[in-house]
């Protein structure tokens, strides 16, 4: 059951989809929703030797990156009031380098994380958010593409399947949503390696059937590469929501991600959940 969930409140964006489809999220399962807003400490620009700062530039940054979290509380505020569900928000003043640990101690507390997908010429803090909460939270993430309209829609689910762990945690995590799709679609790539083998006599098509899931095994040649293979059967099948185990690791405390899920985040136009 999804009863709890946190969203990472886009910030100083005039579009924001990511809030109204979480505040929808929460209504359709009625559960919980908190929302999390970062105030950034200034960052301090290059300076000549023996010039100054005044504290009025700091304080004046400061000033800007309240506003901007204020007005995104109060925009979730209200959504999540004309919604009727239950809500919370908070604004955490944070350094840059201490957001992506903070929010994904955060989101251990719930059972869903969701994150926007950053536009092309947005700063990439976002993104390091959502890559931190995917490897270090220990939860399923659900990014909200930046060309999102409305909210989650489940006539048919696409789950991604490797035999990996991931691949494996992700199917797990996204059940509560599979149980309420009219169709799901299981994705083999066939030029893909397996990362492991299924037991004898066990399928996982099988597995999710005895959920009570329609499921439609579909195995795809390999086109330009994993992503583009996943994503243009996205678009053809008109997926509302594509499930996948994410890759990658955590070297010296930056993330490293796997080129499929590069791909996925960077390219993706249907709502994604993910899981390590």
């Amino acid at each position: 059951m999804i009863k709890d969930i946190v969203l990472n409140i886009p910030v100083g964006q005039d579009k924001a989809p990511a809030t109204p489809f979480a505040v929808a999220l929460a209504a359709l399962f009625q559960a919980h929703l908190a929302g999390v807003a970062f105030q950034f400490e200034p960052t301090l620009p290059p300076v000549d030797m023996g010039a100054s700062l005044s504290g009025r530039y700091l304080e004046q940054a400061r000033d800007m990156a309240r506003q901007q979290a204020d007005t995104a509380i109060t925009r979730f505020d209200e959504l999540a009031r004309r919604e009727g569900i239950s809500a919370e928000s908070h604004r955490f003043d944070v350094t840059t380098a201490g957001a992506p640990t903070r929010f994904a101690e955060i989101a251990r507390r719930f059972d869903l994380a969701v994150v926007q997908q950053i536009e092309p010429d947005q700063d990439a803090m976002d993104e390091i958010i959502a890559e931190s909460a995917l490897f270090d939270s220990g939860r399923p993430i659900l990014l909200v593409p930046y060309i999102q309209k409305g909210g989650l829609t489940l006539n048919r689910v696409s789950v991604c399947w490797d035999g990996s762990r991931a691949a494996t945690r992700a199917a797990a995590d996204a059940m509560p949503l599979l149980k309420r799709a009219k169709a799901v679609d299981l994705i083999v790539i066939e030029n893909d390696r397996p990362k492991s083998e299924d037991f004898p006599g066990i399928d996982i098509a099988q597995h999710l059937a005895r959920h009570d899931l329609k499921v439609d095994l579909k195995r795809l040649p390999m086109t330009t590469d994993v992503p583009t293979t996943i994503l243009n059967f996205a678009a053809d099948a008109a997926t509302d929501l594509v499930v996948m185990g994410g890759y990658g690791h955590s070297r010296l405390r930056e993330f490293v991600l796997g080129g499929a899920t590069r791909g996925i985040m960077q390219a993706m136009t249907v709502p994604t959940l993910m899981s390590h």
